[in-house]
C-alpha cells in the first residue's frame, strides 16, 4: 500500500482482468507498539519508571508514530491516487475509506493510531469535495470494536474471558458485544451502490452505540 510502483502493477492486473475500477475500498490500517503508551494516564512516577518495555508519552518513538501515520493515511492516499484515475468522468464510481471510532474520540494509550484515523476522516471530506465535479463519491465507515486476531490478545485472556480493557469496551458499548464482519456489509454495500448517489463526504459509525453513550 505504500509503494506506488506496486500499486500501479496491481492496477494493471485489475484492468487486464476486469476492466476499469469502479469502486475502491481503502482498507489498509494498523498500529505500532512504538506509538503506544503503557498506561492510559501519565503519573509523576512514570518519569522514574525503568521497567523494560515501559513507555510513557515521553518515550514514544517517532519511528512508531511515522509507521502508523504512513500505514493509515498514506495507505489511503496512495491507492486513491492510482485507482481513482480510472473513475474520473464516469458514473457510479466511489471511494470508501476505513476510518475508526478513534477519529471521533481518541482512545487512551494509542495517540498515533487515533491521530492517523482522524486524518483519514478529514481526508475523506477533503477528497469528497475535491472529486465532486468529476463523478467520484468519497465516503468512509468508522467501525467500533471488532474482535479480530490482531486485537484478541489485548481484549481477551487465554481462557476467553475479557481483559480489563475488553471489559471497559463492552461496558461502553450499549449493544453489549463486539462487531462482526457481517455488521459492516450492508453499510459498505449502501455507500458503494447507486442508491447512495447523492451521498458523499460522510463518515458512518458502525459501533453498537459506542459513540452515542456518555458512560452514565
Amino acid at each position: 500500500m505504500l509503494e506506488k510502483a506496486s500499486l500501479e502493477k496491481a492496477k494493471t492486473e485489475v484492468n487486464n482482468a476486469y476492466g476499469k475500477c469502479d469502486i475502491l475500498i481503502n482498507g489498509a490500517g494498523g498500529n505500532h507498539p512504538l506509538g503506544t503508551t503503557s498506561n492510559p494516564f501519565f503519573q509523576l512516577e512514570d518519569l522514574e519508571n525503568t521497567t523494560e518495555g515501559f513507555k510513557s508519552f515521553f518515550d514514544l518513538d517517532p519511528k512508531g508514530i511515522e509507521f502508523t501515520f504512513n500505514l493509515n493515511f498514506l495507505g489511503t492516499l496512495l491507492p486513491t491516487q492510482v485507482f481513482a484515475k480510472d473513475m474520473v468522468g464516469r458514473n457510479g464510481c466511489s471511494v470508501l475509506n476505513i476510518s475508526s471510532m478513534n477519529a471521533y474520540t481518541p482512545l487512551t494509550k494509542i495517540p498515533a493510531y487515533s491521530g492517523a484515523k482522524a486524518a483519514v476522516s478529514n481526508f475523506t471530506q477533503w477528497l469528497a469535495v475535491h472529486f465532486s465535479k468529476v463523478g467520484i463519491r468519497v465516503n468512509a465507515i468508522a467501525p467500533g470494536f471488532f474482535l479480530t486476531d490482531q486485537n484478541r490478545a489485548l481484549l481477551t485472556n487465554p481462557d476467553g474471558s475479557a481483559t480489563q480493557r475488553g471489559e471497559q469496551i463492552i461496558g461502553q458499548t450499549p449493544m453489549g458485544r463486539y462487531g462482526t464482519p457481517q455488521d459492516l456489509v450492508s453499510t459498505v454495500n449502501w455507500l458503494c451502490d447507486d442508491g447512495a448517489a447523492f451521498i458523499t463526504g460522510i463518515v458512518v459509525p458502525i459501533d453498537g452505540g459506542f459513540s452515542a453513550y456518555s458512560g452514565v
